[in-house]
């Protein structure tokens, strides 16, 4: 017997066997030791084993942190659900997250499942929400900060200064008189007059920065004039804004201005050894860091230290961590790469973990259930319309006062008017000084809901209102309708290189009669405000670079979208075009049973697809040949699809086409499109032995061959080679056919060239 390949499995049993003897012996002997010792017997004795499990399970589901797990689970959950309903709104997810956070609190959830709301949301554990939520905020505001472009503001400041002046100073007016009002009724008690207007005040002030830059990338404005003005308008009133609030704060933690000097005064020199000692040191790391495209760990670490360091020293001052965040990322490195590389490494901890924390905590601090009095809705009425007036038409006035035409003047007014998570960070804050009462905190986040829904609804009347200028789209469609019009949709910048070049071999000799449109459709809350511009750039640049070789004239569209799957659909069918080029993507999970029943994609989850299969609208069972967006861009478009399977695709002087009955002869078309403009060699299959026995077919390929003699080929092989299909450059086939293939588990999958799936809607 030979003992030598066993010696591994005698060495293990061996080891295995020796230790677990010893430890036995140690446990034996150990016994002994508790000879005279006081030991208390556990407090399971006595009980059945079943008692000891559940009693046991029961105390680790109130652990404090299973229970904060549990917490931030329900509210990532419910927060997507609800962010996922309003972008199908076309509003701002984070809409939908505030309205979340009430939906989980007193208002809804407490209201009608108590028992539930008190097990999850038990008072003991909101202490642990709220210090995990400010965390999240200051990574927030960090974000904030890195994301305003000072540069531009800078250089634009005097176009915008005015306008975002006047956008705080009437509503911060105006809220001070509303104060006058509401002070005897809804000041608690011990409040001084000054410390209530002023927070009043500055809630009726506030834009909110980030949905703003989301709201004009999504509507396609950061190009034009407008969009930059408000861009800079928003961002003037940012740092304005912060800056009132960090007196604000510290007047009335001192209880008035006399006693707040020297903390302003501290705060003045905060600023001021951030802005001339802490920055130029922090530019000296983002220069030597340059052309490397990456950050280590250890500068990574500084930064953080930087983060921390100036949100305590904001703190200990007295003007709120919060200031201290802002400021720390608004003296980031202007380089464009190197903040993009430290928000990707911040954002999606801080956006999509922590911050839905801080909508639910106030929610679970909103009840509107306080609001139980006719009188009381009418003063929340009465704080809308001061906050309206002041922020819409005081910002929109003021524009007009300029000059700017009455369209823009009032699209400025009612992107101003967004106030949306910046306000309530600043009901928060007054709610923790014990400013603001419940009653009066409960109609302000009404507030801050009402002025952020309303922004999209008032740019569409806006525009609507205003129909004078034609959007890109619309100018398109009034060229002329002779024209084979292609839009090709990519997602990364080779990609679009590849489409191009196919749309080229369809149009190539048409001279003026074509029209080739190359469209980038990027999700918004992917992009920031100060880099779109660079980013839109690099996405086109292999196309621009391409059409160039190509000598190809192509006109580019960028789109910045909530629901990129929608747009695409509306812009295909809206825009003329007669066809449509994409490339074939793959879902995360494609293929498997859990992705067709949960629905998942490469963004996790899409509610959409799982509200299909619950319908009976999606078959979990079927093995679909396209990922997600691909199959709702064939089921939406009202205009033929062609779906690139890329291989390596450069060019398409061989094509082959299999022909599988006969539903699948408008393939044809399109290789007599291939023929006139590249020159290209078309090999059909007859499949199925139907094109010999169609005169319809015959004549269709005799009157191609009249045209171009020799350039089409009739096969009826029944069996293809591995060699001939990868001597093609290119394979057209219907998306029935391509179907069937994967179906059927084709041999040729393996071997097919880059291939083309045309969709005849």
């Amino acid at each position: 017997m030979n003992l030598g390949k066993y010696k591994n499995l005698i060495f293990y049993i061996s080891t295995i066997a020796f230790f677990s003897c010893l430890m036995y012996w140690f446990f034996v002997e150990g016994k002994t030791l508790e000879i005279g010792e006081n030991i208390t017997p556990g407090k399971t004795t006595g009980s059945t084993m079943w008692e000891n499990f559940t009693d046991s399970f029961l105390t680790n589901l109130h652990h404090p942190l299973a229970l904060l797990l549990a917490q931030i689970v329900t509210i990532i959950l419910v927060a997507k659900l609800f962010g996922w309903i309003c972008i199908k709104l076309k509003q701002p997810s984070v809409i939908g997250e505030m309205i979340a956070g009430i939906v989980l609190g007193p208002s809804l959830f407490g209201l009608y499942f108590p028992e539930l709301s008190a097990f999850i949301f038990p008072k003991e554990s909101l202490p642990n929400l709220q210090f995990l939520s400010q965390i999240g905020l200051i990574l927030f505001m960090y974000i904030v900060g890195m994301e305003l472009d000072l540069s531009v503001l800078r250089k634009k400041a005097h176009d915008a200064v005015v306008i975002s002046h006047a956008s705080i100073i009437i509503p911060f007016a105006l809220g001070v008189g509303l104060s006058y009002f509401i002070y005897k009724e809804f000041a608690p008690e011990g409040i001084q007059f000054s410390s209530f207007a002023l927070f009043i005040a500055i809630a009726m002030s506030i834009t909110a920065f980030p949905v703003l830059a989301r709201i004009v990338q999504e509507r396609n404005l950061h190009k034009t004039k407008i969009g930059t003005v408000v861009i800079t308008c928003a961002a003037a009133d940012d740092i304005t804004a912060w800056c009132i609030l960090a007196a604000v704060i510290a007047i009335v933690k001192a209880g008035s201005f006399s006693g707040s000097v020297f903390v302003i005064l501290m705060a003045v020199l905060y600023v001021f050894i951030m802005i001339k000692a802490v920055r130029p040191f922090l530019n000296r790391i983002a220069e030597s860091q340059k052309g490397k495209g990456f950050i280590n760990k250890g500068l990574v670490a500084i930064f953080f230290l930087v983060l921390i360091i100036s949100s305590y020293a904001t703190e200990v001052i007295g003007i709120h961590a919060l200031f201290g965040a802002f400021m720390a990322g608004a003296i980031m490195p202007e380089n464009v790469k190197f903040r993009n590389l430290f928000i990707e490494k911040v954002e999606d901890v801080a956006l999509v973990l922590l911050l839905p924390l801080f909508f639910v905590f106030t929610g679970l601090r909103t009840q509107i259930g306080l609001l139980n009095d006719v009188h009381l809705w009418k003063t929340g009425g009465l704080i809308i319309l001061t906050a309206v007036t002041g922020k819409f038409m005081g910002s929109a006035l003021t524009a007009r006062f300029l000059k700017i035409s009455w369209k823009d003047s009032l699209t400025i007014g009612a992107l101003m008017n967004t106030r949306g998570l910046t306000e309530l960070i600043v009901l928060n804050i007054g709610y923790d000084l014990g400013v603001l009462g419940p009653e009066l905190f409960a109609m302000l986040v009404i507030m801050a809901l009402f002025t952020t829904f309303m922004t999209g609804p008032c740019l569409d009347l806006i525009n609507y209102l205003f129909k004078g200028k034609k959007s890109m789209i619309e100018e398109e469609e009034e060229d002329n309708d002779t024209k084979y019009r292609i839009l090709l949709s990519f997602e990364t910048a080779k990609s679009g290189s590849k489409l191009l070049k196919l749309a080229d071999n369809f149009t190539h000799k048409m001279n003026g009669n074509k029209s080739v449109t190359a469209m980038n459709i990027a999700p918004v809350d992917e992009l920031h405000a100060f880099d779109i511009e660079n980013f839109e750039r690099e996405q086109f640049k292999n196309v621009i670079e391409t059409s160039h070789e190509l000598k190809l004239e192509v006109t580019t569209l960028f789109k910045a979208s909530t629901d990129v799957e929608s747009d695409l659909t509306s812009i295909t069918n809206k825009g003329n075009y007669d066809l449509l080029l994409i490339m074939l993507g793959k879902s995360m999970y494609e293929g498997s049973l859990l992705g067709r029943l949960l629905g998942f994609t490469t963004k996790i989850i899409n509610p959409e697809k799982l509200l299909n299969t619950v319908k009976g609208k999606g078959n979990i069972f079927n093995n679909s040949p396209f990922d997600d967006l691909t199959l709702q861009v064939l089921d939406k478009a009202t205009i033929p699809v062609g779906v690139l399977v890329d291989k390596d695709f450069n060019t398409a002087d061989k094509i082959f086409v299999p022909i599988f009955n006969l539903s699948d002869f408008y393939l044809l078309e399109y290789a007599k499109r291939l023929i006139n403009n590249n020159n290209s060699q078309v090999i059909i299959l007859d499949a199925a032995g139907q094109i010999r026995n169609n005169i319809e077919v015959k004549e269709l390929i005799r009157s191609i061959e009249q045209v171009a003699p020799n350039h089409i080929t009739l096969y009826n092989e029944k069996k293809i080679e591995k060699e001939f299909l990868n001597a093609q450059d290119l394979m057209l086939i219907s998306s029935k056919s391509w179907k069937n293939l994967i179906d059927t588990k084709s041999l040729w999958l393996s071997d097919i060239p880059s291939t083309l799936i045309i969709s005849n809607p």
